[in-house]
């Protein structure tokens, strides 16, 4: 059953009524899926609306053997929008970062939603718009900043308490579209300034201004 308090939970879906909320139960299906399944690839069309309901996933661009991260996505949210558009098709790849739940909305109860809350229309451009500025912002980040400021930039936004953990180089590498060697020596240049030190499975920052300051050079 669609849980309609959670998709009431979610901005797209604030302040609509239940009826319309639950119409989307019709059709909808949930898909229970691994770290590393692929939602959809550039050039796919669309046929569905996502919903993140547990897990978490990411949307990226593949640059030859490279990924470069557009989105780290966690629920509740939904991704997917521009296939319920036009011809609909994706530009970005979408994949589960770890086990997660995923309901997938028929285009056409999208459709329906829009002709019973017109509203929600404004608010789909709205996210598209977002996440295009965010998507923009990015790769202007990536022309203008220096490896070490990047890698600085991405350690602060990760870590919890001074700690950034569960995060590989491989995974830097792959967020920043860079290669794993080139994480691996930046990271060496930071710890031998004594800004972080290098644990198992874990990056520990020692001095926060100085990590700060490096975001800036």
């Amino acid at each position: 059953m669609l849980d309609v308090s959670f998709l009431s939970g979610i901005d797209l879906f604030k302040h609509l009524p239940d009826s319309c909320l639950e119409a989307f139960e019709k059709g909808s299906e949930v898909l229970n899926c691994r770290a590393g399944h692929l939602f959809f690839q550039p050039e796919q069309t669309g046929r569905v609306l996502f919903v993140l309901e547990t897990g978490s996933v990411r949307t990226f661009r593949t640059y030859g053997d490279r990924k470069l991260t557009i989105a780290r996505l966690q629920p509740p949210t939904v991704f997917g929008v521009i296939g319920c558009f036009g011809k609909g098709k994706y530009h970005s790849s979408a994949e589960a970062l770890e086990a997660s739940r995923v309901r997938m909305i028929p285009r056409d109860r999208i459709q329906a939603l829009l002709e019973c809350a017109p509203q929600v229309a404004h608010k789909l451009v709205d996210l598209m718009s977002e996440r295009c500025v965010h998507f923009l912002h990015k790769m202007e980040t990536l022309a203008l900043k220096g490896l070490i400021p990047r890698v600085a930039t991405l350690l602060l936004e990760r870590a919890e308490y001074g700690v950034v953990a569960g995060m590989t180089h491989k995974d830097m590498a792959d967020h920043l579209a860079v290669h794993r060697e080139s994480i691996t020596a930046t990271l060496g240049e930071l710890r031998r300034a004594g800004i972080i030190r290098i644990e198992r499975k874990t990056i520990r920052i020692l001095h926060r201004e100085r990590l700060e300051r490096a975001t800036q050079e």
